[in-house]
């Protein structure tokens, strides 16, 4: 181990922790797997310790991919992360926004179709519950649960411009 640790720690840019590991993981897999070692082309030692120096190059290439994809999230989540006040005025704006809608004179049903349509839920069958359209065919059912949803966007669409006129 040591002969092979002190080649790795001499050729590879890499600390004598990291050597050693590489090494005990390249006899390992050697003890794992014997019959990828072939004697005629090299000792023992040298394919042990061309074993090791690639798993350093492995270890150094994955932490710097680590440290990419970290700094990638990170800029993503800086780019979208809203200043406090920004958020708590997006939370009073939808607020209004809903309690506009309450008062429009919307259905319970198209309520609450609208509350799974707002969450995320694009599942056709999850819509149709809300609107009780479990018995139709599957085609009629999408269409109808589209129908639903185009006519309840442009509600929202109108509710959103007349509360901007509002405003002004």
């Amino acid at each position: 181990m040591d002969s092979i640790i002190h080649v790795v720690t001499r050729e590879m840019p890499c600390q004598r922790e990291d050597a050693h590991d590489a090494a005990v993981d390249a006899v390992f897999d050697y003890l794992k797997n014997p019959e990828r070692f072939d004697p005629l082309r090299s000792r023992l030692s040298t394919y042990l310790t061309q074993a090791a120096k690639k798993g350093v190059l492995d270890q150094h290439r994955s932490t710097k991919k680590r440290g990419l994809r970290e700094r990638k999230y990170a800029g993503e989540f800086e780019l979208t992360l809203r200043p406090p006040n920004e958020a708590m005025e997006a939370t009073v704006e939808a607020r209004r926004l809903v309690e506009r809608m309450e008062r429009s004179g919307l259905s319970p049903r198209d309520q609450q179709f609208l509350r799974l349509v707002l969450q995320g839920e694009s599942s056709t069958e999850r819509l149709a519950e809300a609107l009780s359209l479990g018995l139709l065919p599957e085609d009629e059912r999408r269409r109808q649960v589209k129908r639903h949803r185009d006519r309840l966007m442009k509600r929202l669409q109108r509710l959103g411009k007349d509360n901007v006129d509002d405003d002004t």
